[in-house]
């Protein structure tokens, strides 16, 4: 082993190791002391023959970033040109699983003298141009490794940095604060306009607290996975005295009991299992990843000796207490992820404690997973960093130019979860060409933006989301919803706090309504969602469906002719085949409670109303729940009319009677391709739900069912 390790020293407080063994896996990105030092040498390491060496420079602030030769005269700097993600982009996400956690461990935890550090992981990638930096701090194991499931996908949006606490470190908490804090503020100094994420997973969440607390004024973004913060009424506190006593013999299975305590083996095997295949097959492979993994839990044993235990149980109850007489303090944003099944400590009651004592906090509850949830099948940290709208490139958050698009496992997985109402609906695109003839798919949208895609909004916006997966399956564009601000308030988030179908909107490109954010998607060539009727449409009365509600005013028109943007009208039915609306707006406000409940909320979203200053029924827009109940479906259909180009018509941007007369165009377009679809489902052999599941199961998948001929 030791003729595998090169020893670089700067002073007597700041060395590090590198082992041909770990940075096959790990690269060395950032390294801080707590003095200045002189240049590191520029010795060069053989590293599994991929690599030739790795040089290293000290800043002035003491930051150390490493660069790696690759041997032909080019230097990686793990940033990647600026560019953006395309849809369905390859995240990674389940190519490294729980027992990639077990191996690597075994090669960090060996004792090499040095102090807290911080590394990149290799698999984390080159990032993108003007990314955030994004600090884990683990939890009692101390590895850095938590986040290994997602190393992938982070390391595409963030500059990914771990904390690494050896397991013979001793340094008190208030040390390890003011490491993690000298990092914060070094980086701060050199981007003042970028935010830092941190990431603090159990311990780890007391230590971003602490650090929170002491630097209210940098722009930092905290997310907690199950912080120990509540390690006070935590069930290992009895514990404590017993593990003291315990002989060392027996300490061995100490750590392989705490491991079912921590987390939920199932769920950690199952991390790369392909939730389709058939039940023998799946649970043949469940079987083999839970043989493969459980006897290596025995190597916990090495990452969390008795000593080491001892130390960081009591570690964490300092460190508890020191986060939580701070917590006053606090002003960054904060999201907690808490875990429904923690065994360890009471995460669920902590959660809902942290929303009311901090001054930004969100919170996202997962029921049937445990404390160790970042390893556990399931949980995708960058699907709700970007689901919740937490992920931004500056002080302020950009809904256009922060997005970033669904990834090709957060599509499969939205496949799988929506399969159901796509069978329940059996959706059916139409298109029209240039030369006004009428197809089956998208193939008469145009695939280059701008491009508007202007419509009817059905009730409860049941169109949405095959229309949205549609454009992604087919086409791999991603269609951006324009939607009510209040979808983007805290003032109507779930109740139970899960990650819900709000959230999934905001991951799917739902932003904002606004002239701003219009502007900004023509400019970026986007394909954007437009309902002119909004909430009025989507929340139509009885008897109002399919009339469309819009206003006097061509809001989008002359936005489309400054870009040169096609716009293209669609028309959308079924949902009077698929619910019956029994219960609309003026029958609840009739119900004495209920009614008060929504005369109360709507006075809540009184600043949300986009239409507020307009007459007429487009300016009253009340939410509300309305009462439906389900039917034996019939079918939705959708029609994409001919494109109507911009290009070319800057005038209208100075003439608004032009402007008019396109926008009344449009609207007469929409409606009459609601009257042609009107007429012609009644020809579709296939309409009900029975006979088309009948023909799926002996010809054909879902999108190859027939319809009637256009």
């Amino acid at each position: 082993m030791a003729s595998s390790v090169k020893s670089f020293g700067l002073s007597p407080n700041f060395a590090f190791t590198i082992d041909k063994r770990v940075h096959s896996r790990y690269q060395i990105r950032c390294l801080a002391s707590r003095d200045s030092a002189a240049a590191l040498s520029s010795d060069s390491v053989k590293i599994n023959g991929a690599v030739n060496g790795i040089s290293t420079s000290v800043k002035e602030d003491s930051k150390r970033a490493a660069s790696i030769d690759l041997g032909n005269g080019h230097v990686s700097s793990n940033v990647e040109e600026e560019r953006k993600l395309e849809p369905l982009w390859d995240d990674g996400y389940g190519t490294q699983t729980v027992k990639d956690y077990l191996n690597y461990a075994k090669d960090i935890i060996n004792p090499d003298g040095g102090p807290a550090r911080w590394f990149t992981p290799i698999s984390c990638g080159p990032h993108l141009r003007g990314s955030p930096i994004l600090l884990f701090l683990p939890g009692m194991d101390g590895l850095g490794l938590g986040l290994i499931l997602h190393h992938k996908s982070l390391g595409k949006v963030f500059d990914v940095r771990c904390m690494h606490i050896p397991v013979q470190d001793r340094t008190p908490f208030e040390g390890l604060v003011e490491f993690v804090e000298e990092t914060v503020r070094a980086e701060h100094s050199s981007s003042p306009n970028k935010p830092i994420y941190l990431v603090g997973d159990s311990f780890g969440g007391c230590l971003a607290l602490a650090v929170a607390a002491r630097n209210p004024k940098i722009d930092l973004v905290v997310i907690l996975t199950n912080p120990a913060t509540s390690f006070g009424r935590s069930q290992l506190q009895p514990l404590l005295p017993l593990l003291e006593a315990l002989p060392d013999e027996l300490h061995a299975t100490v750590p392989y009991l705490l491991s079912f305590v921590m987390g939920d083996p199932m769920k950690m095997a199952t991390v790369d299992i392909n939730t389709m295949l058939p039940p023998t097959r799946y649970f043949e492979q469940l079987a083999a990843n839970l043989t493969a993994m459980l006897p290596r839990l025995s190597g916990l044993a090495d990452i969390i000796p008795k000593e080491t235990l001892l130390w960081k149980l009591k570690l964490l109850k300092y460190a508890a207490a020191y986060a939580n007489s701070r917590l006053h303090a606090i002003k960054a944003e904060v999201l907690v992820l808490a875990s429904g099944k923690d065994n360890m400590i009471p995460s669920q009651d902590e959660a809902w404690r942290l929303l009311g004592s901090l001054q930004n906090c969100k919170v996202r509850y997962f029921k049937d997973n445990g404390h160790t949830i970042l390893l556990e099948d399931g949980v995708n940290l960058l699907t709700i960093i970007k689901g919740t709208c937490t992920y931004r490139r500056s002080r302020y958050r950009d809904y256009v130019m922060d997005f970033i698009p669904p990834s090709a496992s957060e599509f499969k997985q939205a496949l799988e979860g929506n399969g159901w109402f796509r069978n329940y609906v059996g959706p059916v695109m139409l298109s029209t060409g240039e030369d006004g003839e009428i197809v089956r798919g998208l193939g008469g949208v145009p695939n280059e933006g701008p491009v508007l895609l202007v419509g009817y909004h059905m009730l409860m916006g049941l169109e949405l989301v095959p229309l949205v997966e549609e454009f992604l399956r087919v086409k791999k564009v991603m269609v951006r919803g324009i939607a009510h601000p209040s979808l983007f308030s805290p003032l109507i988030e779930a109740e139970n706090k899960e990650f819900s179908f709000l959230d999934y909107l905001k991951l799917y490109g739902a932003l904002p309504v606004g002239a701003s954010n219009l502007f900004k998607l023509c400019k970026t060539k986007s394909h954007v969602l437009l309902y002119p009727g909004g909430a009025r449409e989507a929340l139509h009365k009885k008897g109002e469906e399919y009339k469309l509600f819009w206003p006097d005013q061509p809001e989008f028109v002359r936005m489309a002719a400054r870009f040169g943007a096609t716009i293209v009208p669609f028309g959308v039915i079924g949902e009077d085949d698929i619910a019956e609306l029994v219960l609309d707006y003026d029958d609840l406000m009739k119900v004495p409670i209920w009614g008060d409940r929504i005369r109360s909320d709507n006075k809540k979203y009184e600043s949300f109303n986009v239409r507020s200053g307009m007459s007429g029924e487009i300016a009253n827009q009340p939410l509300f729940i309305p009462g439906l109940l389900p039917k034996i479906p019939g079918r939705l259909y959708y029609l994409f009319g001919r494109p109507i180009e911009t290009k070319g018509k800057e005038e209208m941007l100075k003439d608004r009677e032009k402007a008019r007369e396109l926008y009344l165009q449009i609207k007469s377009q929409v409606e009459s391709n609601m009257s042609y679809l009107l007429k012609k489902r009644n020809e579709d052999p296939y309409k009900n739900v029975l006979d088309r599941t009948f023909y799926r199961a002996i010809r054909a998948p879902m999108d190859q069912v027939p319809t009637f001929e256009p």
